[in-house]
């Protein structure tokens, strides 16, 4: 069946035309200081499609649990610091540029999201990908809001960003109100929330569905032709449309 399945923060499988691709794998219960309650598992996938560098969207040992012959889509600028992990089809990309992967083809689109694997680390742009075949589905990565998401739209399904993992959300992040206001541009039929509700640092609170609740309440008012469905953690969903104006209910 053709869906998506969140594996929580911004990791998704993307189910499509006998493809199987993976965005920004975290599957651990610890990443640098961030924490989870459990690991998580994708399954067999053809493909990863990675974002930016920050840890919490590109995690080296995440990757290494994977096929190490698996298309890994990155960054231009970030390939040597995979493959210096033993990956061996790394494919740099930049906004603009288009992959096909198995039945797929992959729309690279800007992201406005700033990244640097750390003070000294590598620097390389944020991206996000538009994944297209018989359904469309836009993967945001990070990004603030930004007027060219108007050109990547229409899509049947849109991954928007609502929330981070701290108390406070930097620049170049959508939180619930302006992820709504996403998609007024991005003119998708179905939208799903993620990068909230999973990392926690060791001293935070657990984290909870504010963001999602708040964003669906926001979506209602903004774009209410748009169906948001939130997902729990492992949760999958069709890329059809359920019903017309219909919304599902946060958890």
């Amino acid at each position: 069946m053709d869906g998506v399945t969140w594996l929580g923060h911004s990791t998704v499988v993307v189910d499509l035309d006998g493809t199987r691709l993976l965005t920004d794998p975290t599957l651990r219960r610890r990443v640098v200081h961030l924490r989870r309650d459990d690991s998580v598992e994708p399954g067999r996938v053809a493909g990863v499609l990675v974002s930016h560098v920050h840890f919490d969207h590109l995690d080296l040992p995440s990757l290494l649990r994977l096929e190490r012959s698996l298309p890994v889509v990155v960054p231009r600028g970030a390939g040597d610091l995979v493959r210096r992990r033993g990956l061996e089809n790394v494919v740099e990309v930049e906004a603009g540029e288009q992959l096909e992967l198995g039945t797929l083809v992959v729309r690279v689109t800007h992201a406005d999201h700033e990244a640097a694997r750390g003070p000294l680390g590598v620097r390389a742009p944020s991206l996000g990908y538009t994944i297209e075949g018989s359904r469309s589905v836009y993967f945001a990565g990070d990004t603030g809001l930004f007027e060219g998401m108007r050109a990547i739209g229409p899509v049947d399904v849109a991954l928007l960003p609502v929330a981070g993992w701290g108390p406070t959300l930097p620049p170049g992040h959508l939180n619930p109100e302006s992820a709504a206001e996403a998609l007024r541009l991005l003119r998708p039929d179905v939208a799903v929330p993620i990068h909230w509700g999973t990392f926690r640092t060791p001293f935070g609170r657990r984290p909870d569905s504010a963001p999602a609740v708040a964003f669906a309440r926001a979506a209602a008012e903004l774009a209410p032709s748009v169906e948001v469905r939130v997902l729990r953690i492992g949760e999958s969903c069709s890329l059809e449309r359920e019903l017309p104006g219909a919304k599902a209910s946060p958890p």
